[in-house]
């Protein structure tokens, strides 16, 4: 289940995101700290061309969805799972794929876009074969450099037209 995030979900969405598994798969990949994350947090809430979304599983949170540069037909969107709580429980894949399905019904049919994007490493060929299964289209890949890093970013998107419904392939 989504639901939008509140003040009392922030230090939730700090813990997961600086999560190693979380922070490994990610742009900026240095733990954030309380600072940064509650002037991060104090912009987000406001911004009116963002949604920050908690992911709960089982009335856990278990993840958080972000969307943002929303415009009324196109916005992106990143996301990341509670990696340690769900691999410990054994709902990783489950919990994942009932993400990805939320998510983007959250995005085409509450949010009304036509074009969902978002950007995955090159090296995140876990994610990446999953957002094939979901019908994302990669683009091509660029190289941008983050916490002294080189990163290979590849951008994705998804058609509303093209998105795969669930019970339907």
């Amino acid at each position: 289940m989504l639901r939008t995030a509140t003040d009392d979900d922030v230090e939730i969405i700090r813990e997961l995101r600086n999560q190693q598994a979380n922070r490994d798969v990610s742009i900026t990949s240095h733990e954030i700290s309380a600072g940064e994350h509650a002037a991060w947090w104090t912009k987000a809430s406001v911004d009116p061309s963002r949604r920050v979304l908690i992911y709960t599983r089982d009335g856990v949170t278990a993840g958080v969805v972000n969307f943002f540069d929303l415009d009324g037909t196109a916005g992106a969107w990143g996301f990341f799972l509670d990696a340690d709580g769900l691999a410990e429980r054994g709902e990783t894949l489950p919990a994942w794929i009932e993400l990805m399905r939320e998510a983007t019904a959250y995005a085409f049919d509450e949010l009304g876009l036509d074009v969902l994007t978002g950007e995955v490493l090159e090296h995140n060929t876990v994610v990446r074969q999953m957002n094939r299964r979901f019908r994302f289209v990669e683009g091509t890949p660029e190289t941008r450099y983050a916490d002294g890093r080189e990163l290979t970013v590849i951008p994705i998107s998804l058609r509303k037209q093209d998105r795969r419904i669930q019970g339907k392939s």
